[in-house]
C-alpha cells in the first residue's frame, strides 16, 4: 500500500510545528515517508520528548542516600534496607480518560503497573488521582461511573490493592478530566532490570499481547488541546485486558530469573516506536527492525500503525541469544506472542522494515535525547487579590456545608469498588489517610498517599507547589512514617502560554524547594500539559505521590480516638483564610493567596510526630477544612462524639500549615506537652473526644446525623 504523500495539512495534524519539520529536513537531508513522520511526530511530542519542560525539570532533587535510580528509567528505585527495593511512579491517563472514561482510566493503570514490573518489581500497592469538573455539569456522572469502573476493573482483575487516592471537583476541570495513577512495587535492590540496550547484534524481542490498530496516535492526541472534534479521537484510546497483564507480569518476573534480559522496556505511550528508540538511545545503539515478525490481530496493518499502536500489554526486550529457546519456552508457557523482530546494530540508525521494503531509515539519537528542548518565555502568575470579609455563621453549620459538598464527603462509594484488601498485606484502608502496606514475610511496612490542592497553586504557583510536598509530608508522617522519595505528576494548560507557563515554573520551583527541606527526592514522574478544552485551561494540579517506611508495623499510628481522650493541636492556631475549602465550599468564593508554608516547621512537626508516636493515639494531618474538619473526621471514624472548645471560624477553618491533631488520653497529653516543649513545638488541648455529640462552640449535633451527611452524599450525587 502506498504512503500518502506528505502536505502541510498532515505535519499540522502530526502536532509538529513548521521550524519543527524544518529540523527533520535538515537532519535527514530529505523529506521524510509518512512512517518516518509518524515516528517523528510521536517522538517529539510533549508527552514524549518533555520539550517544553525538561529545563525546569532538571532543577529538582533527584538524589538522596536511599535512591538507587532517579529519573530516567520506567520507574524510580529506593533502598528500603535488607537488600529490598522499592518502585514507583505515577502517571497521567487525562486526555484518553475523557474521551473514553472506562478504557482511558483502565490503560492508565494497566500502563503504571507495567512501568513497576519491567524493573524486576511485583506490584504491592496502587493508588489514584482524580479530577472532575462540577457535579452538575452534564459530563461528570458519567466520566465518575466510567473512570472509577476502569481503575477498579483494571487493578481488582490483575490482583493488585488500590489503598488510596484523592478526588475533587471543579468547574475547572469540566472539558479535560485528570486520571492521574500510581502504582509501587518491591524487588531485589541487586536485582533491578534497566532499559538500556547493550551489545551488537543482541536480539530484539517482542513480549506479549499481539499488536492492534487501537490506540495509534495516542501520545500526539495527549500533547494536543481538545476542540469540538473530540469525538473523532476516540481510536486514539486503547483499550486493556488486566488477565493478559497479569500472565505478562508474572512471564516477565520468571523470564527475569533465568538471566536471559540484557535490557527489557513497556511498551507505553508511542508503543513500539519509543520503546525501540528508548532502548537504542539509553545504550548507544541502533536498532533494526523487521515489523513481518510483529505478532498483528488484525490483517493489513502498515508500518506506520504498527510502529504508532498503543496496543496494551506489550513489553520489548533485548534479549542474549544463547537464552532463546528458554526464554521463548517461558512465554509459551504463559500462552503469550514471543517474537524476535529486529536486532541491535552498532550504526546510529533506526531502520523499520515491512514487506521487505525500508518505511524508515531515520538516525535514532535524534529521535530521543537530542529531541527538540524549549526555553518556554514564562511570567509570574498569582491571583492573591485579597481575603474578604468572612460572614458570621455557626460553626456547626459550616462543617455541614463541607461534609455535605462532593469535595469533603467520604469517599467510601469510590474505594469500595476497588479491591484494596487483595494480597492480605494492606495494614491501612482507604480514607484513614495514607494508605498502608506490609512488606511481605518481614515487619517492615510502606506508607503512600497522594496530594495537590490545585486552588492554592491557581493563587501563588510557589506555594501551591511547597504545599503539596508538605501536605505529602505530614500524610506520611501521621502514619509514624519516615518519608523516603517522591514521584510528581505536573497536569497544566498549554505551556505556549507565558502565564500557564509561569504556573509550571512557580509550582516546580516550589516542589523542589519542599523536596529538598524535607528530605523527600523526586525519583521519577511525568508531565501532563495541553490539558485545554477551547482553549481554557484546567487548574495547575501537580500531584505529589509519596512513599514512607515503617521499620515495624508495631510504629504505625492507627487507632481512633477513644472516650475522654483529648484532642492536642501540634502546631500555630489556625488563621488563614485565604483560598480556604469553607470558602469554597459555603460561599463559592475563591480569593486570597494561598497559606505559606514554612519548611523548617514542617520538618519539626513531622520529626516531633514520629518521634512521639508511642504516646499518640490518633493523628491526621490538618489541611483542607482545617481543625473542625479534621476533628470530625476522627471523630466520625471512632463513632465518638468530640467538643472544640472555640468557636471563632478562622481557628477551626483556617487552613494554615505544619499542623497535626492528635488525639491522647491524659498520661500521654502531659508527656506529649513534656517532650513539646523540649523540641520547641507549640502544642495545646483545643477539645476533648467523647459521648455521642459534636459540639463547637454553643452548637450541639448529633454525630450520627453529621456522618449521614458524610456517607450519603456521594452516592446522592453520583448514582
Amino acid at each position: 500500500m502506498p504512503e500518502p504523500e506528505i502536505t502541510k495539512e498532515i505535519i499540522e495534524a502530526h502536532g509538529l510545528e513548521p521550524d519543527e519539520y524544518d529540523r527533520i529536513l535538515r537532519i535527514i537531508g530529505r523529506e521524510p515517508t509518512f512512517t518516518e513522520l509518524g515516528i517523528f511526530s510521536a517522538m517529539w511530542n510533549e508527552h514524549c520528548s518533555y520539550k517544553s519542560s525538561k529545563a525546569w525539570l532538571r532543577t529538582l532533587p533527584t538524589e538522596g542516600p536511599r535512591v538507587i535510580h532517579g529519573p530516567g528509567e520506567n520507574a524510580g528505585v529506593v533502598d528500603i534496607g535488607d537488600n529490598q527495593a522499592v518502585v514507583f511512579k505515577m502517571e497521567s491517563h487525562n486526555h484518553p480518560s475523557y474521551i473514553e472514561p472506562k478504557q482511558g482510566a483502565a490503560t492508565g493503570v494497566g500502563g503504571i503497573l507495567r512501568d513497576v514490573f519491567t524493573m524486576g518489581a511485583r506490584p504491592i500497592a496502587a493508588m489514584n488521582a482524580l479530577s472532575f469538573g462540577d457535579p452538575g455539569h452534564p459530563k461528570t456522572r458519567s466520566l465518575v461511573h466510567g473512570v472509577v469502573e476502569g481503575v477498579a476493573s483494571y487493578g481488582n482483575c490483575f490482583g493488585v490493592p488500590t489503598i488510596g487516592g484523592e478526588a475533587r471537583f471543579h468547574p475547572g476541570y469540566d472539558g479535560n478530566c485528570l486520571v492521574n495513577a500510581f502504582a509501587a512495587g518491591l524487588a531485589d535492590a541487586d536485582k533491578i532490570f534497566l532499559s538500556a540496550a547493550s551489545g551488537v547484534g543482541m536480539p530484539v524481542v517482542y513480549l506479549g499481547a499481539k499488536t492492534g490498530r487501537d490506540g495509534v496516535g495516542g501520545a500526539t492526541m495527549a500533547s494536543a488541546e481538545f476542540d469540538d472534534a473530540i469525538e473523532e479521537k476516540r481510536p486514539t484510546v486503547q483499550v486493556g485486558d488486566p488477565f493478559t497483564e497479569k500472565r505478562l507480569l508474572e512471564a516477565c518476573l520468571e523470564l527475569m530469573e533465568t538471566g536471559a534480559v540484557i535490557s527489557i522496556q513497556d511498551m507505553g505511550a508511542a508503543g513500539l516506536t519509543c520503546s525501540a528508540v528508548e532502548m537504542g538511545d539509553k545504550g548507544g545503539l541502533g536498532i533494526r527492525l523487521d515489523l513481518d515478525r510483529v505478532p498483528a490481530r488484525e490483517e493489513g496493518m502498515t508500518a506506520y500503525e504498527m510502529m504508532l499502536s498503543e496496543s496494551q500489554e506489550r513489553m520489548l526486550m533485548v534479549l542474549r541469544p544463547e537464552k532463546e529457546n528458554e526464554a521463548k519456552a517461558v512465554f509459551d508457557k504463559w500462552e503469550l506472542d514471543f517474537a524476535v523482530i529486529g536486532e541491535t546494530i552498532a550504526e546510529d540508525r533506526f531502520l523499520v522494515l515491512r514487506g521487505g521494503e525500508v518505511k524508515a531509515d531515520l538516525p535514532l539519537s535524534k529521535l530521543s535525547s537530542a529531541a527538540p528542548e524549549y526555553d518556554m518565555p514564562w511570567e509570574t502568575t498569582t491571583e492573591t487579590e485579597p481575603t474578604g470579609e468572612i460572614p458570621e455563621v455557626d460553626p456547626v453549620e459550616a462543617l455541614r456545608a463541607l461534609i455535605g459538598s462532593p469535595n469533603y464527603c467520604s469517599r467510601r462509594w469510590i474505594w469500595e469498588q476497588y479491591d484494596h484488601m487483595v494480597m492480605a498485606d494492606t495494614a491501612a484502608v482507604p480514607g484513614s489517610g495514607a494508605g498502608v502496606v506490609r512488606v511481605h514475610g518481614t515487619e517492615k511496612a510502606l506508607a503512600f498517599t497522594a496530594d495537590s490542592t490545585p486552588r492554592y497553586v491557581l493563587a501563588n504557583p510557589v506555594e501551591g507547589g511547597k504545599q503539596a510536598v508538605a501536605e505529602a509530608y505530614r500524610n506520611l508522617c501521621a502514619k509514624g512514617a519516615t518519608p523516603l522519595a517522591a514521584t510528581d505528576n505536573l497536569n497544566f494548560g498549554n505551556p505556549g502560554k507565558p502565564g500557564i507557563m509561569g504556573q509550571f515554573v512557580g509550582a516546580v520551583k516550589g516542589i523542589g524547594e519542599a523536596c529538598s527541606a524535607l528530605g523527600m527526592p523526586i525519583v521519577s514522574g511525568n508531565v501532563s500539559l495541553h490539558n485545554e478544552t477551547g482553549g481554557r485551561a484546567i487548574p495547575p494540579t501537580p500531584t505529589i505521590g509519596a512513599v514512607g517506611l515503617l521499620s515495624s508495623l508495631d510504629d504505625l499510628i492507627h487507632g481512633d480516638p477513644s472516650e475522654g481522650d483529648f484532642a492536642i493541636l501540634v502546631g500555630e492556631p489556625g488563621e488563614h483564610m485565604g483560598r480556604s475549602a469553607l470558602l469554597a465550599e459555603l460561599w463559592g468564593r475563591e480569593e486570597g493567596d494561598a497559606p505559606a508554608v514554612d519548611l523548617e516547621a514542617e520538618r519539626r512537626a513531622g520529626e516531633f510526630i514520629r518521634g512521639n508516636r508511642a504516646w499518640i493515639r490518633a493523628c491526621s494531618d490538618i489541611s483542607d477544612g482545617g481543625l473542625a474538619l479534621a476533628a470530625f473526621e476522627m471523630a466520625a471514624a471512632a463513632r465518638i462524639g468530640v467538643k472544640l472548645d472555640d468557636s471563632e471560624i478562622p481557628a477551626l477553618f483556617g487552613e494554615d500549615q505544619a499542623r497535626y491533631l492528635v488525639a491522647a488520653d491524659f498520661d500521654a497529653c502531659e508527656a506529649l506537652m513534656i517532650a513539646a516543649g523540649k523540641a520547641g513545638i507549640r502544642i495545646g488541648a483545643v477539645g476533648r473526644f467523647g459521648g455521642s455529640d459534636v459540639t463547637i462552640g454553643a452548637t450541639t449535633t448529633p454525630l450520627s446525623v453529621l456522618i449521614d451527611i458524610h456517607e450519603t452524599t456521594f452516592a446522592a450525587v453520583f448514582d
